[in-house]
């Protein structure tokens, strides 16, 4: 059964896909999430994958951003320490972190970014 974070951010990237068909492919998201086992954290953690990663990423740049960063989060979800050491590392590195808690927050983020 899905999370409510996870169906917030499937219903998100739903949209997303709908609305920009021609950048459907360029909103990805970020797998860090889930249980593993040791041996598969090890392999991940070799092959690049960072701890505390935003859920999406939109790979375009606009108005001087790399790209935006975007963290789903419930009404009462919190960043973990991670999390937002990762959004300064993006940040400092010229990328637009935003944190999204429903789909009105994310779209008119989006909405934002994109005009």
């Amino acid at each position: 059964m899905k999370s409510r974070e996870a169906y917030l951010q499937s219903e998100c990237v739903r949209w997303f896909r709908l609305a920009f068909p021609k950048m459907a492919k360029l909103l990805i998201a970020v797998p860090n999430g889930g249980s593993r086992d040791a041996r598969e954290a090890v392999n991940l953690k070799i092959q690049g994958v960072v701890a505390g990663v935003s859920d999406l990423l939109l790979l375009t740049p606009r108005n001087g951003f790399g790209c935006l960063c975007i963290e789903m989060k419930t009404e009462v979800g919190k960043q973990s320490d991670l999390q937002s050491q990762w959004q300064t590392e993006a940040e400092k590195a010229g990328n637009k972190y935003v944190l999204c808690r429903n789909f009105d927050q994310f779209r008119s983020e989006i909405l934002n970014y994109l005009n």
